[in-house]
């Protein structure tokens, strides 16, 4: 049995180029998000699936660096993540193909950026998000102290 199980749901009517779709998250947070073709391969208003993986990688990522910091006696300041999701043709559909993570952060501690760096690659290891990705998706990492 799962330590941790968390619910989303997708709707989807029509076909891939004229229909539509709405996402929903059990917390509630999302609830009928539109999605379609143009959200995902255009610039249509709504969001898509890449982005959400962005948005629950960065959340993850930050998390899992906070966690770090904190348990090795560095207070986290101010940390935020950009995750940038990537898709390229194959085949005759898509793939993920990279995951780029922008990092910028403080300690309340004093850290040099080589340390920063440090924690961003160990939280790199052991992000839940990370790991599913590794050795599917090229996830890289930009680590910036301020």
């Amino acid at each position: 049995m799962a330590d941790i199980a968390r619910k989303a749901s997708a709707h989807w009517t029509g076909d891939l180029r004229s229909g539509q779709g709405t996402v929903s998250t059990g917390s509630g947070v999302l609830n009928d998000a539109p999605y379609s073709f143009k959200t995902r391969f255009e610039q249509g208003a709504g969001t898509n699936p890449e982005e959400l993986l962005a948005a629950a990688h960065a959340g993850c990522f930050t998390m899992q660096l906070a966690a770090l910091l904190a348990a090795d006696g560095h207070e986290p300041g101010d940390l935020r993540t950009e995750a940038t999701c990537e898709m390229v043709r194959e085949g005759q559909g898509f793939k993920v193909s990279t995951m780029r993570l922008v990092v910028r952060g403080s300690a309340r501690s004093n850290i040099d950026q080589a340390t920063f760096e440090g924690y961003v690659q160990k939280a790199a290891q052991v992000c839940p998000l990370s790991r599913v990705m590794t050795g599917n998706v090229e996830i890289t990492h930009e680590a910036v102290l301020e």
